[in-house]
């Protein structure tokens, strides 16, 4: 599977701190409902076994959904449960050797703050960059701002899509009008809302709008 850049209009990453009772396989499959195109499962704090688990189920909804379903950081779950790719920081396994191990038809994320590292990125067999923070964020709190100026020269330094990532909301995603931008990536613009569903169907046409679409 490889991406398509419509597929990273939006783009919702997971977080379990907002469950509030729910599973958070419910609160991904309102987000697919409410038209999240893209979906990515983050997890810091969970045992590999019930990671993998998870992994697999979430998977399975995305696929019923056409939507690309990658894992954040963690190279050898996303191997052991195909997913459709996996992203990685600037900490993280680089681009290359994540390619060497999951394979030419796997889609790969990186982080990226700077032109350098989005270009480095990009050389390297990156498919898509998330960059940020372009907002303060409270998801974060190492994630470096990126100004509206380097978000702009990372997307016209580069030939692969783009996506804007940290403390991006409803009030704001305008603002990111004119960047070069494909897409955003949110947490809790989606799955800190109180109706999962009605959030990111309004994030996603606000975000239309901000990219002319």
């Amino acid at each position: 599977m490889k991406c398509d850049k419509k597929d990273l209009l939006l783009y919702a990453v997971t977080d379990r701190s907002w469950l509030n009772g729910a599973t958070l396989y419910e609160q991904v499959e309102q987000a697919l409902k409410g038209g999240a195109t893209f979906i990515q499962l983050r997890e810091k704090e969970l045992e590999e076994k019930q990671f993998l688990e998870e992994a697999i189920e979430i998977k399975k909804l995305c696929k019923r959904y056409q939507v690309p379903f990658v894992i954040n950081d963690n190279v050898d779950i996303a191997l052991a449960m195909d997913a459709d790719g996996v992203h990685v920081g600037q900490s993280d396994m680089e681009a290359g050797d994540v390619r060497e191990k999951l394979g030419e038809d796997k889609i790969i994320g990186v982080s990226a703050q700077t032109v350098e590292q989005a270009v480095l990125a990009e050389m390297r067999g990156a498919d898509y960059l998330g960059v940020g923070a372009v907002f303060p964020t409270g998801s974060k709190a190492d994630a470096d701002d990126v100004s509206h100026e380097t978000l702009k020269a990372i997307c016209e330094a580069v030939h692969i899509p783009v996506v804007a990532i940290g403390g991006i909301s409803r009030n704001n995603v305008e603002q990111l009008s004119g960047s070069g931008i494909d897409g955003i990536a949110v947490i809790s613009a989606i799955f800190a809302q109180p109706d999962i569903e009605q959030a990111t169907a309004e994030l996603k046409a606000r975000t239309k709008k901000a990219l002319n679409l």
